[in-house]
């Protein structure tokens, strides 16, 4: 039989309910494999354990008690170092917070989690205040990825996808700016969702006017995400985007009835010939299947420039004061954006919002004829992990550390929701994951068929979810 933390979150569920598993037997097999592969991997980087076994044990009374349960009652959840937790504190990945006091309180999220059921215990590596593609900081060091831990996860979730990718948690929280859930899910054989803005309540933003920042799941199938958001989402007039409404696809529809637009490169984003091929070749594998395929995609104009001049304002309402007072504490991501957003005139951001409201309006048009867009989800294969970010891709050089994650912050700058879902390995037998593109709003049935072609691509090899060789990150980790 598979060990428990092997488990998908759905069939573990089910499982606890039926009170055939354990939470504490869950929780114990999730930390087993923690020890044999984190050492070598360091995904999660801090937590406490006697407080998830507390948790564990009060999830089994209530399942021998009868009580009524959470849809994710007894689940461990590895919780993406950026979010409060009551008891564990919250670094930020930052030397600003890394002498920080445990919470007093939860983040609303991660109060969201805890009236679900979740064990709440373990807290994932990010980039310093999740600015960056690469998971590492000068407080806990890098995190590699599983099926090469010289080479990174990508970022900022990078812990998080690790952590599901390896069994320590069947579950993650992860957020998502410019790919941070989607570009560490493709990299680490996971799937992750950007949810629409105010699915999830951004309650402790910045700015309110800017809803490029969201937080959402990270699981080992696109079906486990859709198990996660349903717990996860919530209303709270703190985020003026905040909507109630179902997020649970009613049903999932066979790949056969979808309407796909593929696109390799979004039309802006430069894209590795080896991310073409692999593409190519997945686009095959659904074609033979009977998938209707349409090569297209939206305009999303200038979106380089407008990715510039909004992130300006964004990072300069965040971190500018921080920046002026601790600048030897901050590290080089973070004071890139600052020092950059500090040119960036008001001319100049007048200009982006312009277009990023033409490029929205040509983007939600553009699903009038399709259901959803196919793209990969990431530009690159994973890279070693002492690079910052590739500084060329498929020939065309990198200007910022932000510009090879073009894939994922073009849809992000069109208000979309987005799934990652894992489609093989690469010709270099790394991860490889595909991007389900939506219309803002259309949450659950973007997952609905984004859990469509992971099954569809589920039934072919090449294309099935890639597990990572726990025997050789056991083995590492000495």
């Amino acid at each position: 039989m598979t060990e428990p933390c092997d488990l998908s979150a759905l069939e573990a569920r089910r499982l606890i309910g039926a009170g055939r598993l354990d939470p504490v037997d869950l929780f114990e097999s999730c930390t087993a494999r923690e020890d044999a592969v984190n050492p070598a991997l360091n995904a999660v980087v801090h937590g406490d354990r006697t407080l998830g076994r507390a948790q564990a044990e009060a999830a089994s009374r209530a399942v021998k008690g009868g009580d009524a349960l959470g849809p994710l009652h007894g689940l461990p959840i590895a919780i993406k170092d950026n979010r409060a937790v009551a008891g564990l504190c919250s670094t930020h990945g930052s030397l600003v917070h890394a002498e920080d006091a445990p919470a007093t309180h939860d983040d609303p999220m991660i109060a969201r989690l805890r009236a679900a059921g979740a064990l709440l215990y373990a807290r994932t590596n990010q980039p310093e205040f999740g600015t960056g593609a690469n998971t590492k900081n000068r407080v806990w060091g890098a995190t590699g990825n599983p099926f090469d831990p010289t080479r990174t996860p990508s970022g900022s979730s990078g812990g998080s996808a690790v952590a599901v990718a390896t069994g320590m948690a069947p579950l993650a929280t992860g957020s998502d700016y410019g790919g941070s859930l989607r570009t560490p899910a493709a990299f680490c054989g996971v799937a992750g969702f950007r949810p629409s803005p105010g699915t999830v309540p951004m309650t402790g933003a910045a700015t309110v006017l800017q809803p490029w920042a969201v937080n959402g799941p990270m699981a080992r199938s696109a079906e486990d995400c859709a198990l996660m958001l349903a717990a996860m989402a919530f209303h709270d007039d703190r985020d003026p985007w905040s909507r109630p409404g179902p997020l649970s696809p009613a049903t999932v529809p066979d790949v056969t009835a979808i309407r796909i637009a593929v696109s390799p490169d979004l039309g802006c984003a430069a894209v590795d010939a080896e991310i073409r091929a692999a593409f190519d070749r997945r686009l095959a594998i659904l074609s033979d299947m009977g998938a209707q395929l349409i090569e297209s995609c939206p305009d999303f104009g200038p979106v380089h420039d407008m990715l510039e001049a909004t992130r300006a304002v964004a990072f300069l309402a965040g971190f500018a004061d921080l920046v002026e007072r601790d600048r030897a504490r901050l590290d080089t991501n973070l004071l890139d954006n600052v020092d950059r957003a500090e040119r960036v005139s008001i001319r100049q951001v007048a200009r982006a919002e312009a277009e990023q409201a033409a490029a929205y309006r040509r983007f939600t048009a553009f699903f009038d004829g399709v259901d959803v867009l196919l793209a990969p989800a990431a530009s690159v294969s994973p890279f070693p992990h002492e690079t910052l970010f590739p500084v060329t891709v498929g020939g065309v050089a990198m200007d910022t550390y932000m510009r090879w994650l073009a894939l994922a912050y073009a849809p992000t700058l069109c208000l979309a929701t987005a799934a990652a879902i894992p489609a093989g390995r690469d010709g270099l037998s790394m991860p490889f994951g595909l991007q389900v593109i939506g219309p803002c709003r259309s949450d659950a049935a973007t997952l609905a068929a984004a859990i469509a072609v992971e099954r569809a691509l589920a039934l072919t090899p090449e294309s099935a979810r890639p597990v990572p060789d726990i025997a050789s990150l056991a083995a590492a980790a000495g």
